[in-house]
């Protein structure tokens, strides 16, 4: 995650690159050609920017949306963890290898971690929270949030 770098600065970015990075966040299969046209650009400008914008670590992927629901994860929640002083960054690596847990996310406040935990239904949902969450060295308390609604906003 190049989000997680702490101390690293960030590329300068234009107009152009913005708009370049609006049309690939809406469709990560666009075309080089299509992103060209929509941004105004030549194709190899668009292709150099591109790659420019890879190379330095602002595109970090091209990936494809999936929706939960239809991909028969009907059970979602956002989950809380507080955790013990420096066991962050093993805790961090036990719950990549999670499935269900589709974002992970330290922060501050009354909680130090969150997660975005994906499950077939409640019964699953439980079993990685109770079983795998709770029973983690280092986690110290668990709060679930269940999400009765996604609102996709970009």
């Amino acid at each position: 995650m190049a989000a997680s770098d702490a101390g690293t600065e960030p590329a300068p970015l234009d107009d152009i690159d913005r708009r370049i990075i609006a049309e690939l966040t809406r469709d990560g299969r666009m075309s080089v050609t299509q992103v060209a046209e929509n941004v105004h650009i030549s194709r190899a400008h668009a292709y150099t920017r591109i790659a420019r914008l890879t190379g330095d670590g602002v595109l970090t992927k091209f990936t494809a949306l999936v929706d939960p629901i239809k991909a028969g994860l009907r059970s979602s929640a956002y989950v809380t963890l507080k955790v013990s002083q420096h066991s962050w960054r093993e805790l961090r690596e036990q719950l990549r290898a999670i499935p269900e847990v589709h974002h992970i996310a330290l922060v501050g406040g009354d909680f130090d971690v969150i997660l975005l935990v994906r499950a077939i239904d409640n019964i699953d949902l439980r079993r990685v929270i109770f079983d795998q969450l709770q029973s983690m060295p280092g986690v110290l308390d668990t709060q679930t949030f269940l999400i009765f609604e996604d609102v996709e906003v970009r």
